[in-house]
Protein backbone atom coordinates (compact mmCIF):
# COMPACT_ATOMS: atom_id res chain seq x y z
CA UNK A 1 0.00 0.00 0.00
CA UNK A 2 1.51 3.52 -0.88
CA UNK A 3 -0.09 6.04 1.46
CA UNK A 4 -2.17 8.94 -0.35
CA UNK A 5 0.23 12.20 0.42
CA UNK A 6 -0.79 15.70 0.42
CA UNK A 7 2.11 17.27 -1.22
CA UNK A 8 1.45 20.92 -0.90
CA UNK A 9 1.19 19.75 2.61
CA UNK A 10 4.65 18.51 3.05
CA UNK A 11 6.16 21.51 0.79
CA UNK A 12 4.22 23.80 3.32
CA UNK A 13 5.40 21.75 6.55
CA UNK A 14 8.66 21.53 5.05
CA UNK A 15 8.85 25.74 4.80
CA UNK A 16 7.72 25.80 8.19
CA UNK A 17 10.92 24.00 9.57
CA UNK A 18 12.68 27.27 8.51
CA UNK A 19 10.04 29.46 9.96
CA UNK A 20 10.57 27.78 13.05
CA UNK A 21 14.27 27.45 12.82
CA UNK A 22 14.60 30.99 12.12
CA UNK A 23 12.81 32.06 15.46
CA UNK A 24 14.14 29.26 17.84
CA UNK A 25 17.67 30.15 16.78
CA UNK A 26 17.66 33.59 16.56
CA UNK A 27 20.29 35.36 19.30
CA UNK A 28 17.27 37.30 20.74
CA UNK A 29 15.55 33.68 21.75
CA UNK A 30 17.87 30.81 21.72
CA UNK A 31 20.26 31.81 19.22
CA UNK A 32 23.05 33.35 21.63
CA UNK A 33 23.31 30.54 24.12
CA UNK A 34 23.41 28.11 21.03
CA UNK A 35 26.34 29.69 18.92
CA UNK A 36 28.31 29.42 22.68
CA UNK A 37 27.28 26.21 23.68
CA UNK A 38 27.73 24.62 20.58
CA UNK A 39 30.78 27.03 19.56
CA UNK A 40 29.29 28.23 16.66
CA UNK A 41 30.90 31.28 15.19
CA UNK A 42 28.41 34.07 13.05
CA UNK A 43 30.81 34.33 10.18
CA UNK A 44 27.94 33.32 7.16
CA UNK A 45 30.13 30.79 5.55
CA UNK A 46 28.55 27.52 4.62
CA UNK A 47 25.15 29.00 5.17
CA UNK A 48 23.82 28.71 1.86
CA UNK A 49 24.57 25.05 2.12
CA UNK A 50 23.23 24.35 5.12
CA UNK A 51 20.19 25.69 4.77
CA UNK A 52 19.47 23.29 1.47
CA UNK A 53 20.95 20.08 3.53
CA UNK A 54 18.01 21.50 5.86
CA UNK A 55 15.80 21.93 3.24
CA UNK A 56 15.98 18.02 2.23
CA UNK A 57 16.01 16.44 5.25
CA UNK A 58 12.89 18.65 6.34
CA UNK A 59 11.15 17.58 3.28
CA UNK A 60 11.93 13.78 4.08
CA UNK A 61 10.84 14.36 7.19
CA UNK A 62 7.93 15.91 6.48
CA UNK A 63 7.01 13.20 3.75
CA UNK A 64 7.41 10.29 6.62
CA UNK A 65 5.18 12.36 8.79
CA UNK A 66 2.63 12.98 6.06
CA UNK A 67 2.79 8.96 5.06
CA UNK A 68 2.87 7.32 8.40
CA UNK A 69 0.23 9.68 9.69
CA UNK A 70 -1.97 8.28 6.81
CA UNK A 71 -1.28 4.71 7.87
CA UNK A 72 -2.19 5.17 11.26
CA UNK A 73 -5.15 7.14 10.53
CA UNK A 74 -6.22 4.45 7.99
CA UNK A 75 -5.48 1.94 11.25
CA UNK A 76 -6.40 3.67 14.11
CA UNK A 77 -9.29 6.04 12.60
CA UNK A 78 -10.68 9.00 14.41
CA UNK A 79 -8.92 12.63 13.58
CA UNK A 80 -6.34 12.90 11.47
CA UNK A 81 -5.05 15.89 13.19
CA UNK A 82 -4.60 13.87 16.01
CA UNK A 83 -3.06 10.86 14.32
CA UNK A 84 -0.50 13.57 13.10
CA UNK A 85 0.39 14.60 16.35
CA UNK A 86 0.48 11.42 17.82
CA UNK A 87 2.84 10.18 15.14
CA UNK A 88 4.88 13.28 14.84
CA UNK A 89 5.73 12.57 19.37
CA UNK A 90 6.23 9.00 18.72
CA UNK A 91 8.66 9.26 15.57
CA UNK A 92 10.13 12.30 17.43
CA UNK A 93 10.99 10.40 20.54
CA UNK A 94 12.00 6.99 19.70
CA UNK A 95 13.68 8.61 16.26
CA UNK A 96 14.75 12.18 16.91
CA UNK A 97 15.36 12.65 20.94
CA UNK A 98 16.56 9.38 21.47
CA UNK A 99 19.52 9.69 18.39
CA UNK A 100 20.06 13.11 19.85
CA UNK A 101 20.94 12.03 23.36
CA UNK A 102 22.79 9.16 22.49
CA UNK A 103 25.10 10.77 19.90
CA UNK A 104 25.46 14.03 22.14
CA UNK A 105 26.14 11.65 25.05
CA UNK A 106 28.87 10.22 23.23
CA UNK A 107 30.20 13.86 22.00
CA UNK A 108 30.23 14.76 25.83
CA UNK A 109 27.82 17.72 24.53
CA UNK A 110 26.60 19.82 27.62
CA UNK A 111 22.94 18.93 28.59
CA UNK A 112 21.54 21.99 27.71
CA UNK A 113 22.57 22.29 24.16
CA UNK A 114 21.02 18.62 23.97
CA UNK A 115 17.77 19.82 25.95
CA UNK A 116 17.60 22.89 23.48
CA UNK A 117 18.14 21.27 20.19
CA UNK A 118 15.59 18.24 20.83
CA UNK A 119 13.07 20.70 22.42
CA UNK A 120 13.23 22.64 18.86
CA UNK A 121 12.88 19.46 17.13
CA UNK A 122 9.75 18.56 19.14
CA UNK A 123 8.53 22.04 18.19
CA UNK A 124 9.26 21.59 14.91
CA UNK A 125 7.62 18.49 14.55
CA UNK A 126 4.70 19.54 16.20
CA UNK A 127 3.74 22.47 13.60
CA UNK A 128 4.72 19.92 10.66
CA UNK A 129 1.90 17.88 12.73
CA UNK A 130 -0.32 20.80 12.56
CA UNK A 131 -0.25 21.55 9.01
CA UNK A 132 -0.17 17.81 8.06
CA UNK A 133 -3.05 17.28 9.96
CA UNK A 134 -5.52 20.08 9.10
CA UNK A 135 -4.76 19.65 5.27
CA UNK A 136 -5.07 15.46 5.03
CA UNK A 137 -4.96 14.40 1.55
CA UNK A 138 -7.73 14.77 -1.13
CA UNK A 139 -10.51 11.95 -0.56
CA UNK A 140 -9.14 10.35 2.85
CA UNK A 141 -11.20 12.73 5.70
Amino acid sequence: MIPEINYWAVLLATLSTMVVGSIWYTPKVFGNYWMRVAKVEPDGKGAVGAIIATLLVSFVSSWVLAGATVIAWHFYGGSFLVNALVTALILWAGFTAARFITHDAFERRPAGLTTLNIAHELVTFVVMAVIIGVWPPAGTV
